[in-house]
């Protein structure tokens, strides 16, 4: 796709943010397995609901840019995801592994959060009221989840795996 205009990149973008959530509903689960703390168990299973609905959100911005709804390939994710992959599979306490999962799943919000700011400022710019009232929501669920996972993390995760 030859991009021409703002509304091509965002549509670009669109796509490789559905793949980037369809990825992320696979690999939240395993997420949820290997961690030892209830309350990073929680939220990865609460952030696994939270990103079935961030598809379906980014199937209704494809169709209000009037697009078909086809991803596309995230490869930012994917390598994200990898390094979650390589974190489970480490030779760690768990209180260690624990830690090395939320720094994980803190890049990827951070992530998110930049891909869905910079199409909220997009969709701003083109008086795409709709799709930034969409991409807000989900915006403001990626930005919500990373403080849990900070809080998480300075509570209870971080003292442990430092002792």
């Amino acid at each position: 796709m030859k991009m021409r205009t703002l509304n091509d990149l965002m549509v670009d973008v669109a796509r490789d943010m559905l793949d980037a959530e369809k990825q992320l509903v696979k690999a939240l689960p395993k997420m949820a397995k290997g961690a030892s703390s209830p309350e990073l168990k929680e939220a990865f299973e609460t952030h696994l609901e939270q990103t079935k609905a961030q598809v379906e959100r980014m199937g209704r911005v494809l169709e209000a840019l009037g697009q078909p709804i086809r991803a596309k390939k995230c490869q930012a994710m994917e390598g994200l995801i990898a390094e979650g992959k390589e974190v489970l599979e480490m030779d760690a306490d768990p209180e260690t592994r624990d830690a090395a999962l939320i720094a994980a799943a803190q890049k990827v919000e951070h992530y998110e959060i930049a891909g869905y700011g910079t199409m909220c400022t997009w969709a701003a710019r083109l008086g795409l009221d709709e799709v930034k009232e969409i991409l807000g929501e989900t915006l403001a669920e990626e930005k919500t989840t990373d403080g849990l996972l900070t809080e998480i993390a300075e509570a209870a995760v971080n003292e442990q795996a430092a002792s």
